[in-house]
């Protein structure tokens, strides 16, 4: 299979892992809840993992490489307020800060 479209994503928390099983058809991640989440890959992807907190998706088609891609984010979406999660290597993230909405009692 020659892969033209690619999606990379970064994995950002502590202790969070992902590995590829199967010859790229099951992808195993560790997201911090009791459980750990597998996810099998469509026919026409394929799944790398270069480093335990890099996803790189490849495939030929397009849309379901992007589909893969944004379904393996939605597992654990990107908080603004941690910096954890998982998000695109390109993605840039405002952070916020803490609220300013109560006056500190002093």
């Amino acid at each position: 299979m020659e892969a033209r479209y690619f999606r990379i994503l970064r994995l950002l928390g502590f202790g969070y892992k992902a590995r590829a099983e199967a010859d790229g058809r099951l992808l195993c991640l560790k997201l911090g809840y009791s459980h750990e989440v597998e996810l099998p890959v469509p026919p026409d992807v394929r799944v790398f993992c270069f480093k335990p907190d890099i996803i790189c998706c490849a495939g030929i088609d397009k849309a379901r490489t992007h589909q893969f891609a944004a379904a393996v984010r939605s597992v654990k979406p990107h908080e603004t307020y941690k910096e954890e999660g998982i998000r695109y290597k390109d993605e840039v993230i405002k952070l916020k800060g803490p609220s300013l909405r109560w006056p500190a009692l002093s």
